[in-house]
């Protein structure tokens, strides 16, 4: 992975120290800001690859940046991070292209599995996979590139290569609830539960999803998310 760069972006010191040390064993080349701001004037800078951002920042917050790169640099990959559990706002940061969403504490080794998954699914041949993880992760690198169809297929290909796994269940739910078919969502999240009644994320899901008036009070607003959809599809 040498000669990547990644920009991390947390408003923490410790945790810009411990992301940092934690990249070096991949010979990755960091940068560290506390704000959205200066993140967002880096970016005019250099050439990321991939930013490790937090969600709950002063000025700027996380979502914020999130819009504007897509706009800047969508092709940039982005990990959201977060240490309020804010599962409600997952949606929407994929909508948004966010590749994945990792809540604090995390350990090293957490974070460094996650950032070389992240960089390897650009290596992954999509006419060659044949199994549960990979597809997995091309979902998920459609998801960076807003392809949500394409997301979708790959989802399903998981599902159909394993269904036991309830991973595969929650992911396709999220993209459904994109797409504005909360029904259909909901029954992947319950299809997710029914695998593993302890898997938080689907728990998570579903208990939003279903409350009402939830999903303007989180922060999803599923007519946008739709829309957003639409414009994908029409494309």
């Amino acid at each position: 992975m040498k000669g990547r760069s990644v920009l991390i972006v947390d408003d923490e010191k410790n945790i810009l120290l411990t992301l940092s040390q934690s990249l070096e064993v991949l010979q990755l080349e960091t940068d560290t800001t506390t704000n959205g701001e200066e993140a967002l004037a880096k970016l005019k800078e250099k050439d990321f690859t991939l930013i490790l951002l937090d969600l709950r920042m002063p000025g700027i917050d996380g979502m914020e940046v999130l819009r504007q790169v897509r706009e800047i640099r969508p092709d940039i990959q982005i990990i959201m991070i977060s240490a309020y559990g804010t599962i409600e706002l997952a949606v929407e940061a994929m909508k948004l292209g966010a590749v994945d969403f990792i809540p604090k504490p995390f350990s090293p080794e957490d974070i460094r599995a996650l950032v070389s998954r992240v960089l390897d699914r650009e290596k992954l041949d999509e006419q060659k996979v044949a199994d549960y993880s990979s597809s997995i992760e091309l979902a998920k690198r459609s998801i960076g590139n807003r392809y949500f169809d394409a997301a979708i297929e790959h989802a399903r290909k998981a599902i159909s290569l394993d269904p036991s796994r309830p991973e595969a269940f929650n992911l396709l739910g999220a993209l459904l609830e994109i797409r504005g078919d909360r029904i259909e969502a909901q029954k992947n999240y319950r299809a997710a539960l029914s695998l593993d009644p302890s898997y938080a994320p689907a728990i998570k899901n579903l208990e939003r999803s279903t409350s009402w008036g939830g999903k303007r009070a989180k922060g999803i607003v599923l007519e946008d998310i739709k829309e957003e959809s639409n414009k994908q599809i029409k494309k």
